[in-house]
Formats: structure tokens, sequence, C-alpha cells
């Protein structure tokens, strides 16, 4: 399901929101894009699992066979590259044009509400944290892998579960059978999360990421509910789209 926009007010301008847009398109455009090698710049730039559990830079023989060996055969091809600062820098990588403006446009749609009740700051610690969440949970259950994780999706699947437990009655506008409807969001939201688990293990996308990403911002939303209402109420939200 491709969502077209929401019928959610905002209250103000989404500066944070329209931040991240900003940088991540910076990073495409004038980091990969300019790129000799982009492949080898998402390499030098991107979270590695294999990078994560062993503490150590791959190297060329874990690139060609595909497997993480906890030791180092040959000399790291990147050796100065730092593996804390890539599970963030990952977050604003992305694969292909068609890869980043899809992000984009479901962080535009789902972030600006978002953003409206955990406010700039908030909203900025939520996405970063989702998408180390989600990083965690695709490292989790691939530990071996030596295939980069790029993407926003992670962490706008965290901003995405917010909206669901703090919006769930707003109403998303989405093709069905090439018919533009509008749905509640929350229906919108579950058949999202339901379909990630009907990704084919071999097409590339980190699925799991995008489940883990999800849970923690339906989580962290649930937990600061009744603040981020009265934060919404006292900026005089219309709030049965929050009922």
């Amino acid at each position: 399901m491709i969502p077209i926009r929401d019928q959610n007010p905002g209250l103000k301008t989404p500066i944070m929101t329209l931040v991240i847009i900003v940088a991540a398109l910076a990073v495409y455009f004038g980091i990969q894009t300019p790129s000799a090698r982009p492949d080898m710049t998402v390499i030098e730039l991107a979270t590695i699992p294999c990078e994560i559990v062993t503490g150590d830079p791959v190297d060329l023989v874990e690139l060609e066979t595909g497997q993480c060996f906890s030791e180092p055969i040959g000399a790291p091809l990147f050796p100065d590259k730092s593996i804390i600062a890539s599970l963030v820098v990952s977050i604003f990588l992305h694969g292909s044009l068609i890869h980043l403006f899809g992000n984009l446009w479901s962080l535009w749609i789902f972030g600006n509400n978002t953003e409206d009740a955990f406010g700039r700051t908030g909203f900025l610690a939520l996405y970063l944290a989702a998408g180390l969440a989600a990083t965690g949970a695709h490292v989790a259950l691939h530990p071996d892998s030596v295939i980069p994780v790029i993407g926003a999706s992670g962490a706008i699947s965290g901003v995405m579960g917010a909206y669901l437990v703090l919006f769930p009655h707003a109403r998303i506008t989405t093709w069905v059978v090439y018919i533009p409807m509008a749905i509640p969001a929350w229906i919108f939201l579950f058949i999202w999360f339901g379909s990630q688990f009907l990704i084919s293990a071999d097409s590339g996308i980190a699925w799991e990421a995008h489940v883990g990403g999800f849970v923690f911002g339906v989580l962290t939303a649930a937990v600061l509910r009744p603040r981020l209402i009265r934060r919404l109420r006292t900026h005089h939200f219309p709030l049965e789209f929050v009922r």
C-alpha cells in the first residue's frame, strides 16, 4: 500500500522533519552520487552487521566470500572507519532514487503530526533512536552479514509506529486497486506492518529493521502518550483525530 497523503492537519511547519529530509537529500546528492565508486562509499560509511559483531572493519576477503570472520584475515578496506558513527550515518544513506524518495514521502506524510506531539528535539530523538533500534533488530537476526544496512526506512517505521498510537483515527489516503481511498490510519498501518512479514528473504529489503523500528515507535509513544496528548491539547490540536 502506497500512502498518498493524510487528512490530519498539522499545527505548524514541521521544521525537524524538513531538516531530516534535506539532510538525506544532501547525503545522497552531495556524497553518494558524486562518488566515483558509490558502492565503496556505502561500505565505507554504512553499518555492516559483521563489523558491529566483531568490532573490526570488513576486509576484501569477507566481502568477496560473503563470510564474516571473527579475526581479520586481510587488511581492512577502510581501517579508519568509525563503526559507531556508521550506525547514524546509515540512516541517511540510500540505494537509489526510488529508495530515497519513497522514504522521504512517507516521512513527510507521517512526520509532521508526530513532530507536533513530540516537539522538534523529541522528534529528532525518536527518529534517531528508532533508526538505531531498527538496525539493532537487523543485526541481531543477521550477525554474520557483510551486506551494508542503509536507508531511513527503520527510522521512519518508528515514526509510523508512534503515529499509530497517537493518531489511530486520522484518515490516510492510499491506492486500493488503482483507486485512491481514505482509510483510518490504524487499518493502513496494521496492513503495512503485516505486509513486512511477507517480504521475501531474497528481496534485499531489511524488513526486520522495519519491524524493529515500528515496534520501538509504538512502545515509545505508548509510554509517553499521556504527556504527548497533553502537549497536543495545550496547542489546540483537533483531538478528534487522536481519540
